[in-house]
């Protein structure tokens, strides 16, 4: 059983570092941050309709 559980722990530690190995060479991608989220005051359409339901606040479509 000994043996075995020595294995176990060698062959993780072997799968480890080369995961490691491939990662620093770029082959596997990182994982990057999320965007950031992107607010209705950052979106053009969102400020035109604004600025047209303003000017027009009788506007059907609005």
């Amino acid at each position: 059983m000994l043996k075995f559980l020595l294995l176990v722990i060698l062959l993780a530690v072997a799968v480890y570092f080369t995961v490691r190995a491939i990662q620093r060479r770029g082959v596997l991608p990182r994982h990057q941050p999320p965007p950031r989220p992107f607010g209705p005051d950052d979106d053009p359409d969102f400020l035109r309709d604004l600025d047209r339901k303003r000017k027009h606040p009788k506007d059907p479509e609005a």
